[in-house]
């Protein structure tokens, strides 16, 4: 009788795997480092504000005119990236990136022109690396199986670096000022882009010049992306609902001082849940599975109505917040497929800002709504609402069917 050593299908075993391949561990690596100082410099020129004696007001404008650059920027950035290919973009914003946020530490003050212009500078010239990367991870020589390992990959990478880079740039404090902090998280962005930048990947992974047709709206003008860019929006705002909702209801429930930790069982939740849930891939197609996952994640966020103290609160979001990087990597997967080839990071970076946009108005309606309904009360509107995405996204299935189906043919017509 003979015997064989079963397969390990382990999560662990299939990014292992994955980053392995060819000319994956560089671009990999380069663009981690490149995502460094996305998720915390929106606080970190706060601090920095604040530590050049800014008020609170001028920190808050700086912050914010730092976002709209961003907002604004990100899908230009994204379309050149599209047209020219990585090389240009990520060299010219590798340089200016840590250059505009040098000069808005060292040269210029709270309050000023140049300060406020340095902001706007700098969020413009962030360096495109999620969309990047997420091209990339569309056009790389990989199988489908990979390539949701890839987008499973984005998405607990995106968890592990919302609470990990704020620690980071926590501990460059503890050793010098706010300014010397943001200089070296932006220097290392920069140095990030430039090696993503130089990275050398096989003919046909970058895009070729002039093969879209541009206007406007770009790859929105896709029925299926817009579609999609809908339900995501969407199923943000819960996201900035609770965002509100989590402080409000720990300040009722005991110390405020304990909002930290229950946010941190919230992000920790949804990494977890990837790595557990995300073990196995499903043969279910991503358009089929992508409504399920969205309703799951709906059904997740009314457990915080259970909640009668922080424990149950921190325990409710840790269970019910599992699906959403599953969530997040099928939308990653479904972008990769509807959206027309040439026009691939401008797609991600519309699905990104779609998020940001979904989150920043539950954030709005939250705080508007927490004096009047109270924690308990937001966290309804937040389940109402999810579950409203959920039926919009089993709505537009149809969509979203028809655009994967023919992507894959004009794939294997090719």
């Amino acid at each position: 009788m003979s015997t064989s050593t079963p397969t390990r299908d382990t999560l662990a075993h299939r990014f292992g795997t994955l980053l392995r391949r060819p000319h994956v561990p560089a671009v990999a690596g380069w663009s981690l480092v490149c995502r460094l100082p996305v998720y915390l410099m929106s606080l970190a020129t706060v601090l920095v504000v604040r530590e050049q004696g800014g008020s609170f007001a001028q920190a808050g404008l700086t912050s914010a005119l730092y976002t709209a650059g961003m907002a604004v920027g990100g899908p230009l950035v994204a379309r050149r990236l599209d047209r020219a290919g990585r090389r240009p973009v990520l060299l010219a914003t590798g340089l200016c990136y840590p250059a505009a946020l040098a000069a808005l530490a060292w040269t210029t003050r709270p309050g000023t022109w140049g300060q406020l212009a340095a902001a706007t500078a700098a969020g413009i010239a962030l360096p495109p690396a999620n969309a990047c990367m997420r091209s990339l991870w569309a056009r790389l020589p990989l199988a489908d199986t990979e390539r949701d390992t890839a987008y499973l990959w984005e998405a607990i990478l995106t968890e592990v670096l919302v609470i990990g880079a704020p620690l980071m740039l926590a501990a460059l404090m503890l050793t010098g000022s706010a300014a010397l902090a943001v200089t070296a998280v932006a220097a290392l962005g920069g140095a990030g882009a430039l090696g993503l930048a130089l990275v050398r990947l096989p003919p046909g992974t970058d895009p070729d010049p002039g093969t879209e047709r541009r206007d406007l709206l770009g790859p929105l003008r896709n029925p299926p992306m817009l579609a999609l860019t809908a339900v995501m929006a969407a199923s943000a705002v819960p996201i900035g609902l609770l965002t509100l909702g989590i402080p409000a209801f720990v300040a009722a429930h005991g110390s405020p001082g304990g909002t930290g930790l229950v946010y941190a069982c919230w992000g920790v939740g949804s990494a977890l849940g990837a790595v557990w849930l995300g073990r196995s891939q499903s043969d279910v197609p991503a358009a089929v599975r992508f409504p399920r996952l969205v309703l799951a994640y709906a059904l997740g966020t009314g457990l915080t109505l259970a909640a009668t103290s922080q424990p149950l609160l921190a325990l409710a979001l840790a269970v019910g917040g599992a699906p959403i990087a599953l969530v997040s990597a099928v939308e990653m997967t479904l972008v990769g497929a509807v959206a027309p080839n040439g026009s691939l990071a401008e797609a991600f970076t519309w699905a990104s800002l779609a998020t940001v946009l979904g989150d920043a108005v539950g954030q709005q309606v939250g705080g508007l709504l927490v004096e009047p309904l109270g924690a308990r009360g937001v966290f309804a509107v937040a389940f109402a609402v999810a579950l409203g995405a959920a039926v919009l996204a089993f709505a537009v299935r149809p969509l979203l069917d028809r655009g994967t189906s023919a992507a894959t043919a004009a794939e294997y017509a090719v």
